[in-house]
């Protein structure tokens, strides 16, 4: 299996907890909370590694909550590595009203980091894994990384396979097609339809979208969310879509980055990239089913990859 490398530069201590109801202005008696690593390049790698797969996580941590995020991460057995950040590790947490079922979720900022300091991180991936890694950006970039920058990590790192599954301005710059292009460029359909200006309501209007994003250079393959449709993707061999073999929704926190996690673990195991479509449809699939921040659970993703189903578009 080829090497997979998640990179998270502004991860979260996540906390998830529920209220009987929840209104404004009075104070909201919680349950008890669970405490978990959060951060998109985190939960690549947790749930690439919940599904019998290998990654190594690349995380920066600061200060007493970077401490605290540290020793989940030691508790869980996932490989990964530390960096320093250049200050404390930010919280996020959700909280569920019992009575509706809705979720409201609180995502705070994390410390600014300087261009040399992100360099300097780059520089370390590059002098310490191999040119074929997979390497994935997965999450909002750091305060401070200006917009450009993921084109940056693309050069630096060549040719090791880029995967980034961002959001924001940095999505925004992904997708004008700028040289050099990722291995996989990822989105929502939110975030597409505000790219494209178009409401892309069918699976073909999305996948021609993709395909519009790739054959501007915006990445080898591009991969749109369609929620409960599932997903589409655009890749040199043809436009494709996956099925949503979802049998209810528990929450949805990580179900992007179960996605992405499925989808790379199949490419780095040898996989077609349609192959991996139905892996990473799959695991988002299992990862809405699970509570909090659980992610993909195994059992699940084994008992609904054979519900997904590809079609080429």
């Amino acid at each position: 299996m080829t090497k997979i490398l998640t990179v998270t530069f502004n991860p979260a201590l996540d906390l998830a907890t529920s209220a009987a109801s929840i209104a404004p202005n009075r104070k909201l008696r919680c349950a008890p909370e669970t405490a978990e690593a959060g951060g998109g390049g985190v939960n690549v790698a947790r749930a690439i590694t919940q599904l019998g797969g290998k990654a190594q996580a690349l995380v920066a941590l600061g200060g007493p909550n970077g401490a605290a995020l540290g020793d989940i991460l030691d508790a869980m057995g996932l490989d990964w590595t530390r960096v320093e950040a250049p200050g404390n590790t930010r919280h996020s947490f959700s909280v569920t009203d019992d009575t509706t079922g809705d979720q409201y979720r609180f995502v705070l900022t994390g410390p600014v980091w300087t261009p040399a300091q992100l360099h300097a991180v780059l520089n370390q991936i590059a002098e310490t894994t191999a040119e074929d890694t997979f390497v994935v950006f997965s999450g909002s970039m750091p305060p401070g990384a200006q917009v450009g920058f993921l084109s940056e990590a693309i050069a630096r790192l060549a040719p090791r396979r880029i995967v980034i599954d961002t959001s924001g301005p940095h999505l925004e710059h992904a997708a004008q097609g700028k040289p050099p292009a990722p291995h996989i460029l990822r989105m929502d359909s939110h975030e597409a339809r505000e790219l494209s200006g178009l409401p892309l309501e069918s699976r073909k209007d999305s996948a021609d979208f993709a395909e519009t994003l790739r054959l501007r250079g915006a990445g080898d393959m591009v991969v749109i969310a369609r929620g409960a449709d599932g997903s589409v993707m655009a890749e040199p061999n043809g436009l494709w879509h996956v099925t949503a073999a979802n049998e209810g929704v528990v929450s949805a926190i990580g179900a992007g980055d179960s996605f992405v996690g499925g989808m790379v673990m199949g490419l780095a195991q040898g996989e077609t990239p349609q192959e991996a479509l139905r892996m990473g449809a799959a695991a988002a699939s299992a990862a809405v089913l699970s509570e909090g921040t659980q992610l993909c659970l195994p059992q699940d993703y084994a008992r609904l990859l054979p519900k997904t189903a590809l079609s080429r578009l």
